[in-house]
């Protein structure tokens, strides 16, 4: 089976310079369909590496200096969320193209006092300025855009953070920042991952029709020279150091009330925006009962609405239905019955998923288990089922994911973003950070559960994962990346139960991913829409699913990336995403 090229073992001097990136990157031996990667002595066949063991802690990140950071962390006396918080930081540094302060927190974690798996929802609401007549205004095709200031709601990340700390906190919170301030003024790297997306976020951020209110402060951090920075090209970022400051030792007031606050406001009133001090000073996390689905003998978690957490309990549901060890690893029949479970899920989804305080959402009725009976009788075995409806309920009724663990047994699973790349595209003046564009996700059809409203939530894609095996943690794991999310969850759960992979063959595996549901926007569902598969499914299978009637494309960087820990007796066992830059740590 196919893996990725892997070059990160080359020698940090030959990626020093901008000439010998741009001469890598050009260099036509890059991609070889006749070449794949080599054989491993034990192990999946197509395993790009063994999970990393450690027995006081671990650490699993989509950047290396992130999971040094939260191993930092670990080692110096501070508890899994301690690591998790000074790691987040990190990233907002060295991953900007998925996360930072200005974006939206999901939490699920471990708590080994209690001995439950405790939730916290840390996303921020739509500004109460901003009416749902000057956003339809906004509007574009029904929908509202991408990018600028009427896609930014209130940014969740820091009060997350702080709330967590408050709980479950070690060590002093402005200690937390001082990895991340040290790599803001003394620079790092940027990984080939990033210096990707930074280069289409330009693209995206500068082409007619953008719909951005100011770009000058992208442009004035990111790409001062009119270019972004290329793989290996050392990046500072000062002004950002700064705002990690205010944030260290003025806590969460220091974000929401202080100085930054007041930055924030006078820019949104500068560029015609609608953010606002009494906005953000309003916003609080909340503690979010996670609910959970037994899923062959493993109890499978997920946050309510406004994430989409219920989605993958959804899918699991359905797809327990169906015998999907007897169908076979990476068969069309295990793909195409787990695919169509994933539209049924995602049809509720679309139309029952919002802010619980604007919605009654029928939660219980969507995860039991005989819904998910009613729904596995609409699958056939050699046909795709059109037009896919949602359940009719009782009357009554670009993102980066890490997770962390400890000596004392705590597991954080915590996922945080930006939204669609980098976020709106816009930074507040001199601080350093981009803000999110969530509110792209709510809808504007009266009568949705999802439609807009000023001071609501939107819909959220973010969502960490949890599973436990009796009374006892066994998995802190997330797949990132939109609507892969669920989807990707789903995979690995059943990669692990069904097919008896360990934790980082499951994510090594190759992934499917189905796009052309119906979305909570109010967007339509598209046919059957299109099945994605990763170049390691085999041949047999693609032919198969295409018998039945999928129509199969390729989907480079569509798959989702993933990072997940496993709890053994007396120690952890941690993987991370072959297809992005991070790595997995333990000691």
């Amino acid at each position: 089976m196919r893996r990725r090229t892997f070059l990160a073992a080359l020698p940090a001097a030959a990626l020093a310079t901008r000439a010998l990136a741009d001469a890598r990157s050009d260099n036509p031996n890059r991609n070889r369909p006749d070449v794949h990667g080599g054989d491993r002595v034990d192990g999946a066949t197509f395993a790009s590496r063994s999970a990393a063991w450690g027995v006081h802690g671990a650490a699993a990140t989509a950047h290396p200096l992130a999971s040094l950071a939260a191993i930092e962390i670990l080692k110096a006396g501070g508890s899994a969320v301690d690591a998790a918080i000074a790691a987040n930081a990190v990233l907002g540094f060295v991953e900007p193209i998925s996360c930072g302060v200005g974006g939206d927190c999901f939490v699920m974690l471990w708590d080994p006092k209690t001995k439950q798996v405790v939730g916290l929802n840390g996303s921020g609401r739509s500004p109460k300025g901003l009416s749902l007549e000057t956003v339809r205004g906004r509007a574009r095709n029904g929908l509202i855009p991408s990018y600028g200031a009427v896609s930014v709601s209130v940014p969740g990340a820091v009060d997350a953070w702080w709330t967590l700390h408050q709980r479950y906190g070690k060590l002093a919170w402005k200690d937390l920042f001082k990895p991340a301030i040290t790599h803001c003024e003394e620079g790092a790297p940027v990984t080939q991952n990033v210096a990707y997306y930074l280069d289409r976020s330009l693209t995206n951020f500068t082409k007619p029709g953008a719909g951005l209110e100011e770009v000058e402060n992208f442009k004035s951090i990111w790409a001062p020279d009119g270019k972004t920075p290329k793989e290996g090209e050392v990046f500072r970022n000062p002004a950002l150091a700064r705002t990690y400051g205010l944030i260290a030792y003025g806590g969460r007031d220091g974000f929401y009330e202080g100085e930054i606050a007041t930055t924030i406001e006078r820019y949104f009133k500068r560029i015609g925006g609608w953010m606002t001090k009494a906005d953000l000073a309003a916003h609080h996390s909340r503690w979010d009962p996670p609910h959970k689905v037994n899923y062959r003998g493993v109890d499978v978690w997920g946050l309510s609405p406004n994430s989409q957490g219920l989605a993958s309990l959804q899918a699991l549901n359905i797809m327990e239905q169906f015998d999907l060890k007897v169908m076979g690893f990476q068969s069309a029949a295990a793909i195409h019955h787990s695919v169509e479970a994933k539209r049924l899920a995602f049809e509720d989804r679309a139309r029952y998923y919002a802010d619980p305080d604007f919605a009654k959402i029928p939660t219980e009725w969507l995860i039991s288990k005989a819904y998910a009976k009613e729904r596995a009788k609409l699958i056939r075995p050699d046909a795709i089922l059109t037009p896919v409806n949602p359940g009719q309920a009782p009357s009554h009724g670009d993102t980066t994911y890490f997770t962390t663990s400890d000596a004392d047994g705590m597991m954080v699973s915590i996922i945080q973003s930006n939204y669609r790349g980098m976020g709106s595209g816009l930074m507040p003046d001199g601080l350093g950070f981009m803000f999110q564009d969530r509110g792209e996700l709510f809808a504007l059809t009266d009568g949705h559960p999802n439609i807009y409203a000023p001071g609501k939530r939107p819909f959220q894609t973010i969502i960490p994962g949890f599973a436990t095996k009796g009374d006892q943690p066994w998995l802190s794991f997330g797949v990132m990346g939109g609507d892969m999310q669920p989807q990707g969850q789903a995979q690995i759960i059943s990669n692990m139960v069904d097919f008896g992979l360990g934790v980082q063959e499951a994510g090594d595996s190759p992934r499917w991913h189905h796009g052309g549901s119906t979305e909570p926007t109010g967007e339509a569902q598209q046919g059957v829409g299109v099945l994605n598969l990763e170049s390691g499914v085999p041949e047999a299978t693609r032919q198969a699913l295409a018998k039945i009637g999928w129509v199969l494309a390729p989907e480079p960087g569509g798959y989702g990336g993933y990072q997940a820990i496993e709890r053994w007796p007396g120690r952890y066992a941690a993987a991370t995403e072959m297809r992005k830059d991070g790595v997995a740590l333990g000691y």
